[in-house]
């Protein structure tokens, strides 16, 4: 369980999107939320401060300034190393420069780096994206068979009994799959697998369960089965094997990030 929700700001408007994930999440686990600033000079901290505690108040949050003595990854990652428990929250889009959160930049640089899982949430735009807190109803967890797809189930699992929210393990068939092995106890139809794993993940982690399958290109097939919903999070490994193509960083996580409009909660295996 997360005491603290650590969410990097850079006072653009898109870098403070994932604030109504991080105050949910924050508010159904009982952590502080908390606001980092980061500046290239001390003679920027005084108004960087100023414009983040504002933020702050708005959101009953901490909030902190740092100076950069290197990369905004690197102050991120000390800064959630400074106090355990903490979960990164951010934007994969910032204004640029300084706090330069894009696509494959310091976001992913904070999850190549990280030992913990890091939320990341591609921001929508003020016109789209949600501006108060969301009630978060379903953790999605999509797996492969490989150990490496499953290694995000125990921090899914948590993340879904404190939300009380259900954990829903999905499955994607691939065109073309043709066999299926049989699993005791639930034959050898082609929903056999992921119905035993949801079953063994429910056991296991006492959290509630459902399972789906699907079929198609894992972006695509993750993208419409989300759809519109706004009260969902993903829960994906960066790496995994085929036939659920690779969780590599540009592959399906940064593609369901991309599109399907909803955070991701992601770490490397």
């Amino acid at each position: 369980m997360h005491e603290r929700i650590l969410v990097p700001v850079d006072g653009s408007p898109r870098s403070k999107e994932v604030l109504p994930y991080a105050t949910a999440i924050a508010g159904a686990m009982g952590a502080e939320l908390a606001l980092l600033r980061a500046v290239r000079r001390e003679s920027e901290r005084a108004a960087a401060q100023r414009d983040i505690d504002a933020l702050a108040a708005a959101n009953a949050a901490a909030a902190a300034t740092v100076v950069l003595a290197d990369e905004p990854s690197a102050a991120i990652l000390a800064e959630a190393k400074r106090q355990p428990r903490t979960l990164v929250a951010m934007s994969t889009q910032g204004r640029g420069g300084l706090m330069e959160a894009i696509l494959g930049s310091v976001a992913w640089s904070v999850v190549r780096a990280s030992t913990e899982p890091v939320l990341l949430y591609r921001p929508r735009g003020p016109a789209t994206g949600p501006r108060r807190p969301v009630e978060l109803r379903t953790v999605v967890l999509p797996i492969d068979g490989h150990p490496e797809s499953e290694t995000m189930a125990p921090q899914a699992a948590t993340l879904a009994r404190a939300l009380d929210a259900d954990l829903e393990v999905v499955q994607v068939i691939l065109p073309g799959t043709r066999r299926f092995p049989a699993v005791e106890g639930y034959g050898n139809h082609e929903s056999a697998w992921v119905e035993s794993r949801a079953d063994e993940i429910r056991e296991q982690h006492v959290v509630r369960t459902r399972w789906t399958l699907l079929h198609g290109d894992p972006v695509d097939a993750l993208r419409r089965h989300v759809g519109e919903r706004r009260d969902v999070i993903l829960a994906m490994a960066t790496r995994a094997h085929r036939p659920l193509q690779e969780f590599v960083l540009g592959s399906v996580t940064s593609g369901c990030l991309r599109t399907t409009g909803v955070p991701i909660l992601t770490r490397r295996p």
